[in-house]
């Protein structure tokens, strides 16, 4: 099998839905065989400053990205709206918060957190996970000095990303980006 090659975003809206779209499962698959690729992962120019990212093909329709993680940064809390994904790492390692709850999709601005809902996990090189629709996480490179290499798969392709911002208990709805947001 070919490495995924750079390519062209394609629109939510242009993907099919007669036909089912990869599974959460074979998004693990994908991107834990794209991780392997090592020329791929070479080829990912690395950014002191800030993130660095390659769009990919993703299997049946999804949408793939390779990101590079300088140390210290991170995503701050989000989702992927309606989309499944999965992510795993090709080099370094990366730290994972996320609520063990499904939220509301629309009509809050805040919202306070129950006892007993939040997950950390630690992942470094060649482990990954897949989660569902409506997945709230951050991301984060904690090292101090050394980058960290991620392969991440989505399906559908990324409708929206709600952004949100936590203080204790109180997750606060910020901003809902859209793809034309990312160009």
């Amino acid at each position: 099998m070919s490495a995924p090659s750079p390519s062209v975003p394609t629109p939510a809206s242009a993907v099919g839905t007669s036909t089912p779209g990869p599974t959460a499962t074979e998004l693990l698959d994908f991107v834990r065989r794209t991780a392997d690729d090592t020329a791929l992962i070479a080829s990912l120019p690395l950014d002191p400053e800030g993130r660095t990212w390659l769009r990919l093909d993703g299997p049946g329709g999804s949408e793939a990205w390779l990101i590079g993680w300088p140390p210290g940064t991170g995503t701050g809390w989000h989702d992927h709206a309606e989309s499944i994904g999965a992510f795993t790492l090709a080099a370094g390692a990366l730290t994972e918060h996320s609520l063990a709850a499904r939220l509301p999709t629309d009509g809050w601005k805040t919202l306070e957190l129950t006892d007993g809902i939040d997950r950390t996990r630690q992942l470094a090189k060649g482990r990954g996970r897949a989660f569902g629709r409506h997945h709230v996480h951050e991301v984060l490179n904690e090292s101090e000095n050394e980058h960290a290499v991620s392969v991440h798969a989505y399906y559908p392709p990324l409708p929206q990303i709600r952004r949100f911002s936590r203080t204790g208990a109180v997750l606060r709805l910020e901003q809902t980006e859209r793809p034309e947001d990312w160009q």
